[in-house]
């Protein structure tokens, strides 16, 4: 799935055309005809791009967009102006709308804008401004975890830079943004980025910015990250992809608080504070030539090891509740309470992704709950059998028929949405309609 679009037009059988163009693309596309559902969309559903008409039964589309961007600023807007308002398409990207198309004379031009549109979505980074209250959000009671939380609040009210280590999904990020909740920056803005994310070029101005002409498509001037964040908290998580000549220029920001925009020769000054996030040994990547050894050592000053899942057994209940209460609520589907066997299956398993993978699991259970209570049954494979015989084990089933059964439950979930099936499937569109084939789906 390339991303998720929210279509919003009172004309129903214009959106649901727009609709079916969209999906055939491989984006997932919800539809809805006035202002008042669509905020009901965008509080439930990560949608990143949103289609919507000026003239709408509840408001104005170009009002609005700027209390869309103000609420979500992540969220990228094309407004669809009737013939002859093209004032309207002008005012709303004054407002904050990505661009503006004119209905029916630019239908061609629908799919290119929505592709640059979540382009610039998915390369941005996140920024966050006092969403998290210290540490409540760091779910656990083992005493693994309340030795990594001691750590950290003790060095929450310095300023001192943290490096956070631990394979990929024990909740880098969630802690980072505890830290800085917990220190006296608090009321400042903690900005995350994750440095794989980008190429060495976008990085460098998100994190600092650029002039207007200093290369192709820089059309005005642009506040980086560290200006973001200046009196706050950066949180630099995979710090471990960034080029070296980044680093060089990061260490400069640790040394002196100052940089310059990519294109100017001015300095800037800035006062942030660095916590930095990765899943590799950088100090074997310092051996090997690929970290520079100077800013390891400014940016490991205080290390926290986050302890993978695995090692900390008795927060998956903990975890497993928090999620399946969250989800419930979310998919507005009502859940018993969870039986002891269910939990014993999950905290067999080695949750080789941990927390991340623990969420994904307890959400796609839900969606194949039986009459309001999660099942063994409804688990993946691999955590109903986790032993080191499981091929044996799941051999003396039909695998066809569990497949099958499987992706009927989820298209039933979806009311025959075959776009979102395959996300929660997590598998290609193409992959999907090939199987339903094959295995007679109706």
């Amino acid at each position: 799935m390339k991303g998720r679009v929210l279509i919003i037009d009172d004309e129903k059988q214009l959106r649901g055309l727009l609709k079916r163009i969209i999906e055939l693309e491989d984006y997932a596309v919800t539809e809805v005809g006035d202002l008042k559902s669509a905020w009901k969309i965008l509080e439930n559903q990560a949608i990143q791009v949103v289609l919507s008409d000026v003239k709408l039964p509840d408001g104005n589309g170009v009002e609005f967009t700027q209390k869309f961007k103000e609420k979500y600023p992540q969220l990228e807007i094309i407004v669809m102006t009737a013939y002859g308002t093209i004032q309207d398409g002008i005012k709303a990207m004054k407002n904050g709308a990505f661009d503006y198309l004119v209905k029916g004379d630019d239908n061609e031009k629908i799919l290119p804008m929505l592709s640059l549109a979540m382009d610039k979505v998915q390369n941005q980074p996140l920024t966050v401004q006092n969403t998290h209250q210290g540490f409540e959000k760091v779910l656990g009671k083992s005493k693994q975890i309340k030795e990594v939380i001691s750590l950290a609040l003790k060095v929450a009210k310095t300023n001192t830079t943290v490096l956070l280590t631990g394979e990929t999904g024990t909740g880098k990020e969630v802690f980072a943004n505890a830290i800085h909740q917990e220190s006296t920056r608090a009321s400042k803005n903690f900005v995350a980025v994750n440095c794989a994310t980008f190429s060495r070029e976008i990085l460098e101005s998100e994190l600092f910015g650029h002039k207007a002409g200093s290369f192709t498509g820089a059309t005005k001037d642009k506040k980086g990250l560290f200006e973001e964040a200046d009196g706050g908290t950066i949180f630099l998580d995979e710090i471990g992809e960034m080029s070296l000549d980044l680093q060089a220029k990061l260490l400069r920001v640790l040394e002196t608080g100052t940089f310059m925009k990519v294109g100017d020769t001015k300095l800037i000054k800035v006062d942030v504070r660095i916590i930095s996030a990765t899943n590799r040994d950088l100090s074997q990547e310092v051996n090997e030539g690929h970290f520079r050894s100077d800013l390891f050592y400014r940016l490991s000053v205080f290390q926290i090891a986050l302890p993978p899942l695995r090692e900390r057994k008795t927060d998956i209940e903990v975890l497993a509740r928090f999620f399946t209460k969250d989800f419930s609520k979310k998919f507005n589907i009502p859940i018993g309470d969870l039986q002891h066997e269910f939990l014993e299956k999950l905290e067999n398993y080695d949750w080789k992704g941990n927390i991340r993978e623990l969420k994904n699991v307890i959400e796609r259970t839900i969606i194949l709950n039986e009459n309001g209570q999660l099942t063994i049954d409804s688990l993946p494979i691999a955590i109903q059998f986790p032993s080191e015989n499981v091929a044996s084990q799941i051999n003396s089933f039909d695998l066809q028929t569990i497949e099958k059964q499987h992706i009927q439950k989820v298209l039933k979930h979806t009311k025959g949405n075959k776009t979102e099936t395959a996300r929660l499937l997590n598998i290609g569109l193409t992959t999907l309609y090939r199987k339903i084939e094959e295995y007679g789906i109706n």
